[in-house]
């Protein structure tokens, strides 16, 4: 289990994170959104003890987290956004170089690296070098090596980012099956029907506040989960109902220039943050 009690990050005057405080359960897949600059990626820099808080604290397991705190580092394992490999290594090298950096033993390198590459769909790509793999497959590389050391904790920031819509899909089935090992996921996104496809439960955070946290189901059925969109001079307007028919009696009414769909958690987060993704 994680615990953020009070968790605060603080650049000078500028507060990015202010007081948040949430518990995520062992084996949650559990989503951070938010518009840009919301505090997400500082939130998983202090998990993953980049960042230090300037107040408050992680707890994993009930014991607190910093960075002399080994045991409770080794729990972690973290993807970023940025690829982080270097380009003229092939896969085998890769997660060769990840296994020694933890000291294991080059016949468990060897086996894990086997096992791993054949859990991502990788085997058959081992031997190209990192700069002739696609995005998504280096993506896949990314989880494989972070997976090596056996964590009990993944965090993913914005895992998909640049993916095509077919290697954002598999990617999606990957993390579902790293998840279904009772493995814990937190993962921050900018695609929300990601999160709305794979998280148990998400928070909503802006300005570095918690703002709502429920299951991607109760949020949508606390705004309502049928739409009308509605287009106007000032342009398209949403209105949300409880009641199909409700909805239905409002489409009637609005005319040809009005659709009707089923609420997502895009339409909570766009209601939350007050504006869309950029």
């Amino acid at each position: 289990m994680i615990e953020l009690r009070g968790l605060t990050k603080r650049f000078d005057d500028f507060t990015a994170v202010d007081h948040l405080d949430l518990t995520i359960q062992t084996g949650e897949f559990f989503g951070l959104l938010g518009p840009n600059g919301a505090g997400k990626t500082t939130t998983i820099s202090m998990m993953s003890t980049v960042l230090l808080p300037t107040e408050g604290e992680i707890l994993i397991d009930g014991q607190r987290l910093d960075r002399s705190a080994s045991v409770q580092k080794r729990k972690l394992s973290v993807i970023t956004q940025e690829y982080s490999m270097r380009q003229d290594m092939n896969m085998d090298e890769v997660m060769e170089y990840q296994g020694r950096l933890y000291y294991l033993p080059r016949k468990v390198i060897r086996q894990k690296t086997d096992e791993l590459l054949e859990f991502a769909g990788l085997t058959e790509f081992r031997k190209r070098t990192v700069r002739h793999l696609s995005g998504g497959m280096k993506r896949k590389l990314m989880i494989c090596r972070a997976l090596m050391i056996e964590p009990e904790i993944l965090l993913l920031d914005e895992p998909t980012a640049g993916m095509d819509a077919l290697s954002r899909r598999q990617m999606w089935n990957l993390l579902r099956r790293v998840n279904s090992e009772k493995m814990t996921i937190v993962l921050t996104t900018h695609y929300i029907e990601e999160a709305q496809a794979l998280c148990n439960r998400v928070a909503l955070i802006n300005a570095g506040k918690l703002q709502k946290l429920d299951t991607p189901d109760v949020l949508i059925e606390e705004l309502g989960a049928f739409a009308v969109d509605e287009t106007s001079e000032d342009g398209l307007v949403s209105h949300y109902f409880h009641d199909r028919e409700e909805a239905i009696a409002y489409l009637s009414r609005a005319g040809n220039n009005a659709a009707l769909r089923s609420t997502t958690l895009e339409d909570v987060f766009v209601v939350c943050a007050g504006r869309k993704i950029s």
